[in-house]
């Protein structure tokens, strides 16, 4: 059974393995959305292993979502770097 996350933990990211299933329920595949969307059919692949903020948002409009929802740990990462530059800043 799965743990339910407290209400101050985030999220664990989708495995590739999820990503890559629910593409294929909808009939898509990494490289095909990758060619329709202009890149090299090897681009999107680089999503599921590093943050790559256009890959990201291109899977996550293809499976109807955010990509904050397929990949809160990294998303939480980028909010929590930014609070602190804007922090720097405002000091």
């Amino acid at each position: 059974m799965q743990k339910k996350p407290a209400n101050n933990e985030v999220k664990a990211d989708w495995h590739s393995a999820d990503i890559k299933a629910a593409l294929n329920k909808k009939g898509l595949t990494l490289r095909a959305l990758s060619v329709a969307n202009g890149c090299h059919p090897d681009t999107l692949k680089n999503a599921l292993r590093v943050p790559y903020p256009k890959g990201e948002r291109i899977i996550a409009a293809a499976l109807d979502l955010n990509p904050e929802e397929i990949w809160p740990e990294r998303y939480e990462k980028r909010n929590f770097k930014a609070h602190i530059q804007m922090q720097a800043v405002i000091a």
